[in-house]
């Protein structure tokens, strides 16, 4: 007996969009991408056991790919991945109950994308800075210089503490400059955890896409002006996922 089948949900898109040809989905071998429409929604879906794991890295890049590569050509609602039902009928149930938020929200990302702008601080050059500001973060420093860990153990806390309290008030401060540096080409923002001890910023920009190559140039600028403290990276241009808390289905 074949395999029980259900549908993989990526996002939600207006109901006119079309799946492309080339368009592939999670699972081994990736599953054919479809549109289910609803109204003035559509769901882009593709087919998968109902018992699959899927968790695996390429899974999520080709989740990320579809929906990305969806949001350069037309707005979309991504969909928490992993959410899977149990064929179209239960995805018009889903939509259905909430056609006219889902709708509306789609309308308020035409024409936007999402970018996330990341930095990391130089390690060396920051602690040098910290010790250079801080006379008791410097006292400590020479405390245990040259001296065995365990015979060293309390001032190497004490200085470790400095240095991640001297670390998140930079981070405050460095996503404060960026968020001021993008204020007028951005249309809203979230300011992400950050994913590493030394992250200097991690903030996601929805960005009009006529705004684009203005946003990129001041950050290029930015990137220059703080360069030697920190490395940045924008990636983008991103489906919009974190804009979309409130709007997204269950996982």
């Amino acid at each position: 007996m074949a395999d029980e089948t259900g549908l993989f949900i990526y996002g939600l898109v207006p109901g006119d969009v079309e799946a492309t040809p080339d368009a592939a989905g999670v699972g081994e071998p990736p599953g054919e991408v479809t549109v289910i429409r609803h109204g003035d929604l559509g769901a882009l879906v593709s087919e998968v056991p109902l018992d699959a794991a899927l968790g695996r890295s390429a899974d999520l890049r080709a989740y990320q790919e579809l929906l990305d590569g969806t949001a350069a050509v037309a707005p979309v609602l991504p969909v928490r991945f992993g959410t899977v039902v149990t064929g179209p009928d239960a995805v018009i149930d889903v939509l259905g109950p909430h056609h006219d938020r889902f709708a509306a929200a789609l309308a308020e990302l035409e024409g936007r994308v999402q970018y996330v702008v990341h930095g990391r601080f130089d390690e060396r050059t920051l602690l040098r800075g910290v010790l250079d500001e801080n006379p008791t973060a410097a006292g400590l420093a020479e405390q245990i210089r040259g001296r065995p860990e365990t015979a060293s153990r309390e001032p190497r806390i004490r200085l470790g503490e400095l240095i991640s309290q001297a670390v998140e008030l930079r981070r405050e401060a460095e996503n404060r400059r960026l968020l001021d540096v993008t204020a007028e080409y951005v249309v809203s923002t979230r300011l992400r955890p950050p994913s590493h001890e030394m992250d200097a910023a991690n903030l996601a920009l929805l960005v009009d896409t006529d705004q684009e190559a203005a946003l990129i140039d001041v950050l290029e600028e930015y990137a220059q002006h703080r360069r030697g403290l920190l490395r940045l990276r924008l990636l983008g241009p991103l489906a919009p996922y974190d804009f979309v808390a409130e709007h997204q289905l269950a996982g």
